[in-house]
């Protein structure tokens, strides 16, 4: 079975790759052994924000109002990829 795949999809004409990279490490810090790839992709599109696993998107901007926390995005991506698993603190 294959692990998970990240893309967190970000507007470079905004200036979000840092913004991305950070969101990142957080979910391969936290899901070192559970994900495949976290994959940081330039959108073409001015103001994409997008995240995505395996093709379902966990985050929008537009639609999610804003960039998320990272304990809710890690909570969001759990929920997909392993819903029993506790995340401790970020599940407070």
């Amino acid at each position: 079975m294959q692990k998970p795949k990240v893309i967190i999809e970000y507007c470079p004409a905004c200036k979000w790759l840092l913004r991305s990279a950070w969101l990142a490490q957080e979910l391969l810090t936290t899901f070192e052994a559970d994900l495949g790839e976290v994959t940081l992709r330039p959108s073409a599109e001015s103001g994409i924000f997008v995240i995505t696993v395996d093709g379902h998107e966990v985050w929008e901007r537009k639609k999610d109002q804003g960039f998320p926390e990272a304990k809710i995005l890690k909570r969001r991506i759990r929920d997909i990829i392993l819903p029993d698993r506790s995340l401790g603190h970020s599940d407070k």
